[in-house]
């Protein structure tokens, strides 16, 4: 993909879903790196970073509400 054919992006929704991925990982890195072998498994942490996960991903996907159509070049309706 050239340059103008690729679209732009919303940097505020794509950094809120980037730290939300972070914000979400963090937790479960500092229990997995602990080196305590006694942790064991939290499954509602686990379930807060699959939720985390999805957040951050939908937000690097979504658009702004300053952001028009054309600004990242959204195809256009066939006639």
């Amino acid at each position: 993909m050239n340059e103008e054919n690729k679209p732009k992006r919303s940097w505020r929704t794509t950094t809120t879903g980037a730290l939300a991925i972070v914000a979400s990982l963090i937790p479960a890195a500092i229990a997995l790196l602990d080196g305590n072998p006694a942790t064991v498994v939290d499954w509602n942490a686990i379930g807060i970073v699959i939720m985390g996960l999805l957040t951050g991903g939908g937000l690097i996907a979504a658009r702004d509400n300053g952001v028009t159509s054309q600004n990242v070049k959204a195809l256009e309706e066939s006639k």
